[in-house]
């Protein structure tokens, strides 16, 4: 007479899923040594280039924060910083898509026992932790190379934002999805959001060199609502003061941005099961 095993909690089942998406994703970014050390080439080249650039910005045309004038360095460090996780983040949930519907994995991992949300979250969990590492080094060669000046204190606060400002980031990465599902191309629309995204968020220039109108619309922007928190964190030693009004904004984008992506991409899975056209590309 056998003993029937009893199954794992279905969370513990995904959450094992979850680890086994971060080793694929770390094995394959090993694999490609020379993208990979290209990446971290690439954030040496971006601090030389805000460098000289910050040569040619007036001090006194940036914000100040906390009543602290601050140089074109710091200012676009922290917004780097921030948008790197955008860039990155919506980018790699997109890519992850397309690639399984290119090499024909995609029906095949989606027959799987495991949740869809499952497969979006764990498509990204590799970037979600390497992403937080890349930033906190990018950030550490800015302040020995350049002399930049962050406030220690501003560390906990601003990282709070940036987990408040990644679920924005998810849901947007997860409606982007469903797109490529459906269409089987859409890379171009999605690089267009991200550089609008990012032109209005006021990772390079201020907002307040903008016409009024497009100004007004710029401020409504998570990552300008998550850059101004960051900054006068980081940059003002504000601490706290300017995290919880952007807390207020973040949380509830966040989850209607995963509601929305959730919908959508089971929407687009139902879609093309119906059509039968899934493991199409």
């Amino acid at each position: 007479m056998s003993l029937a095993v009893p199954r794992p909690p279905i969370v513990l089942e995904e959450a094992r899923k979850m680890l086994a998406f971060v080793r694929r994703d770390f094995l394959i970014a090993w694999s490609y040594r020379t993208a990979f050390f290209s990446d971290w080439l690439n954030l040496a080249f971006q601090i030389a280039l805000f460098y000289f650039v910050g040569h040619l910005v007036n001090p006194a045309l940036l914000p100040s924060y906390g009543g602290e004038s601050v140089t074109y360095v710091e200012f676009v460090a922290v917004g780097i910083a921030v948008t790197s996780f955008m860039q990155i983040g919506l980018g790699r949930v997109v890519t992850v898509m397309r690639s399984e519907q290119l090499m024909g994995t995609l029906e095949s991992l989606l027959l799987t026992p495991t949740a869809p949300t499952t497969v979006q979250l764990g498509s990204v969990m590799y970037d979600v932790l390497y992403v937080p590492i890349r930033t906190v080094v990018f950030l550490g060669l800015t302040a020995l190379v350049l002399g930049a000046h962050f406030d220690p204190g501003g560390i906990l606060p601003a990282a709070i934002v940036l987990i408040a400002f990644i679920p924005v980031v998810w849901g947007l990465g997860m409606i982007s999805a469903a797109g490529i599902v459906v269409f089987r191309r859409g890379l171009g629309v999605v690089g267009l959001l991200t550089v609008l995204l990012t032109a209005l968020s006021s990772t390079y220039f201020p907002l307040d060199v903008l016409p009024s109108w497009l100004e007004t619309l710029a401020r409504l922007n998570p990552i300008s609502i998550t850059l101004a928190a960051a900054r006068g964190a980081l940059l003002g030693g504000s601490g706290w003061s300017d995290v919880f009004p952007a807390l207020r904004v973040l949380v509830p984008a966040a989850a209607v941005a995963i509601a929305f992506g959730v919908y959508a991409f089971r929407l687009a899975l139902r879609t093309e099961r119906r059509r039968g056209t899934l493991g199409l590309y």
